[in-house]
């Protein structure tokens, strides 16, 4: 009896709201079946593949918070198009103790321009160029992976001239 009151009762009286984060779906067009790749960064701590991800940041809106995010880890130059959130996922982000923080990321994709050589966190990770297919293997979050299978229809097609 008392396991279920503090289930339905206490527990969630309790229970934090998720955080959230955000982070930056960076892709180039490319002459491949899928027509584009995805840009993957490992992080710092654990080494995982990941997307450039983090905070809100003051004075930016989440989109702007996001391409800084993609600057700063991964050396990203965007061009002059539109910035488009095209979903999001769920994790457990593990806080420096150990502790475990539900989080929920809102994604933005952006095309690159190129990428700097000379950015923030260069010499920190490793930056890989993949097909969204592949990207959806390499990560390991289930939401993202599955965000990562349908990017192909999620992003505008280029033009033909």
């Amino acid at each position: 009896m008392f396991r279920n009151l503090w289930h339905k009762v206490i527990g969630p009286a309790f229970r934090r709201p998720p955080r959230f984060q955000v982070a930056a779906m960076c892709y180039r067009h490319a002459d491949c079946p899928e027509g584009l790749e995805v840009l993957l960064i490992t992080s710092r701590d654990t080494g995982r593949w990941v997307l450039p991800k983090g905070w809100p940041k003051a004075g930016l809106d989440s989109a702007g918070a996001a391409l800084e995010e993609a600057w700063e880890e991964a050396g990203v130059v965007f061009g002059s198009g539109d910035t488009a959130e095209i979903g999001s996922y769920r994790y457990q982000k593990r806080l420096d103790g150990g502790l475990p923080l539900d989080t929920v990321v809102f994604v933005y994709a952006a095309e690159v321009r190129a990428l700097s050589d000379d950015y923030p966190e260069a010499g920190q990770r490793e930056r890989r160029w993949v097909l969204p297919r592949e990207a959806a293997r390499m990560v390991d979050e289930p939401g993202l992976q599955a965000l990562l299978a349908r990017v192909p229809s999620l992003l505008p097609q280029p033009e033909i001239s």
